[in-house]
């Protein structure tokens, strides 16, 4: 246990999922060692949760490469800032969460500094963009993993690795799903929309989605919401919304409450991403969908050497879920393959037991607390 003046510790998140898992994280750490003090980036959950911001997440987190560049001068402002205070604080040891472009070049800058770096939730460099692994032996001092799969590959490359778990095991509850009840007789199907928690993945998917809604009401009886991640403003959705004319609810609230919801729907909608895995865990029915810029696109399929898009798919190492990326992503497509699966209680039968695996596979619960110990003890308030 840590005194009430402890060490300093930077933590950098750079999207939704890291803010979430950092919070979680962060709680976990201050009960170990409560005298650490936790400084960096993130958005509100990390905030909420005792991180002193010096810089928000929601200002850099976007997707693809034209997006990238759009925000790059303040990327660097923060790059910089975070920096300068790691020199002004004298800090030793950092806890960074993701967003790799991002993270893996400050690790760089840190490495330089003699600063010791944690890393926490590896980014995919098992898919695409393999020679990082390097980079990560020489700068990271421990990665910790959410999924089994990561660790041999690490291992190969002389990284010190440990799989502590996935913490959505912890964050989504076990409830009553709606497809419990049967097919819905005398109500609408409810179909829940999540374009994302990224303002370029929002803009990008949140007009399709809502133009399959409009194709697919003319077919079956629907209600549709979209759920609001925090890290969307509400009138960007209303907006959206609004463009299109129709009468789409905009569900928002804590975490829970989107679980609730989605627990609700009969099927989902859903970008490309973590919101995928929370999806699968709460047993509803998904199909996933997501589009880059010609660019972007143009370079994952050069260098993306994945069977699958979406989380649900890779963890479970088959095609439980649909995927419809790129030009497969059209109102229409979208609007057949929904109307397909809801016509089709077999087949919905049989994904919600595929994905009554997924908790399972992802390990066992208590994932943050044993990603905390390990910050705890690279800290050194904890013996090993």
């Amino acid at each position: 246990m840590s005194s009430s003046q402890g060490p300093e510790l930077l933590v950098v998140a750079g999207e939704a999922s890291g803010d979430l898992h950092g919070a979680r994280l962060l709680t976990e750490l201050r009960r170990l060692a409560p005298g650490v003090r936790c400084y960096g980036m993130g958005g509100e959950e990390l905030e909420a949760a005792g991180l002193e911001r010096v810089a928000d997440s929601n200002e850099v987190s976007v997707v693809g490469i034209t997006e990238a560049l759009k925000i790059l001068p303040r990327a660097r402002q923060i790059f910089r800032q975070l920096l300068d205070e790691v020199d002004r604080r004298g800090t030793r040891c950092a806890l960074l969460i993701d967003f790799p472009d991002f993270n893996l070049r400050l690790a760089k800058k840190l490495e330089g500094r003699g600063v010791e770096v944690v890393y926490y939730v590896s980014p995919q460099i098992w898919a695409w963009r393999r020679g990082r692994v390097k980079a990560i032996a020489r700068r990271v001092a421990k990665m910790l993993v959410l999924f089994p799969f990561e660790v041999g590959f690490y291992r190969k490359h002389g990284v010190e690795v440990v799989h502590v778990g996935h913490p959505l095991v912890d964050e989504v509850p076990e409830l009553p799903q709606v497809w419990e009840q049967g097919p819905p007789r005398d109500t609408p199907y409810r179909i829940a929309l999540l374009p994302g928690s990224r303002r370029s993945e929002v803009t990008t998917l949140l007009p399709i989605l809502l133009r399959s809604v409009a194709v697919l009401a003319e077919r079956l009886p629907i209600r549709a919401q979209v759920l609001r991640a925090p890290t969307i403003p509400r009138s960007l959705l209303e907006e959206a919304v609004a463009l299109e004319g129709l009468p789409i609810e905009i569900a928002d609230g804590s975490h829970q409450r989107r679980f609730q919801a989605l627990a609700e729907s009969h099927l989902a909608l859903c970008a490309s991403g973590t919101a995928t895995l929370e999806t699968g865990l709460l047993g509803t029915p998904l199909v996933v969908i997501y589009r880059l810029t010609g660019w972007t696109y143009w370079l994952a399929r050069l260098l993306v050497r994945l069977p699958h898009v979406s989380l649900v798919n890779l963890v479970l190492e088959r095609r439980a879920v649909p995927e419809m990326i790129q030009h497969d992503a059209t109102p229409e497509r979208i609007a057949d393959r929904v109307e397909e699966l809801l016509r089709d209680p077999e087949r919905i039968r049989e994904m919600r037991s595929d994905l009554g695996e997924l908790r399972s596979r992802l390990g066992e619960p208590g994932a943050s607390g044993r990603a905390a110990r390990e910050v705890a003890e690279t800290l050194g308030v904890l013996s090993p």
